[in-house]
């Protein structure tokens, strides 16, 4: 059985707010993502409380520009590893998506890849409802490439449902090009 008793998230979940109303381009809107993304790692047995804190607020500092850090900084004793796991998880605004991904399959903290890992396994889900088979392409190219060796490392199971993930999609692409 998970534990979780001592784990609060509220705060996270308060500052979270700021993202209601962003949509997002692989469909939904990134307030609910944040915790598609956090059910995704209880769902895989992942408890830390530094993790599922920087899940809830993992897209703020990319999707939220003007969002006052200090105030991430300042929610608990564990801010500051929070705001450290978001910040290898954000990518710079002018660093190619590509480079970003490499970025945390080399040098990424564990956390900072398992985070990652679920981020794209919500992500890919949320694929579902896009139409564009352009972007839906490209996206599941990209999972393949950057995404799927950082599983490999971190989470075997994580992967597979990955890769069931994309060849679902890959199956739908197929289908509406027939």
């Amino acid at each position: 059985m998970l534990r979780l008793k001592s784990t609060y998230l509220a705060p996270y979940m308060q500052i979270a707010t700021a993202l209601i109303g962003k949509t997002r381009e692989a469909g939904g809107n990134m307030f609910r993502h944040q915790f598609d993304t956090m059910a995704i790692l209880i769902d895989y047995g992942y408890i830390d409380s530094v993790l599922l804190k920087a899940a809830i607020v993992h897209d703020l500092l990319e999707d939220v520009p003007d969002f006052n850090r200090n105030i991430l900084l300042n929610v608990d004793f564990e801010s500051p590893a929070v705001y450290q796991l978001v910040l290898e998880v954000t990518r710079n605004p002018e660093e190619p998506k590509s480079r970003f991904l490499t970025r945390i399959l080399k040098s990424g903290s564990r956390l900072a890849k398992i985070l990652k890992v679920a981020d794209r396994i919500s992500n890919v889900i949320a694929l579902g409802f896009v139409t564009n088979a352009a972007f839906i392409s490209r996206y599941i190219d990209e999972t393949v490439l950057y995404v799927f060796p950082i599983a490999e490392e971190v989470d075997k199971t994580m992967l597979a449902e990955l890769q069931s993930l994309v060849e679902s999609r890959r199956k739908y692409l197929t289908s509406i090009s027939l």
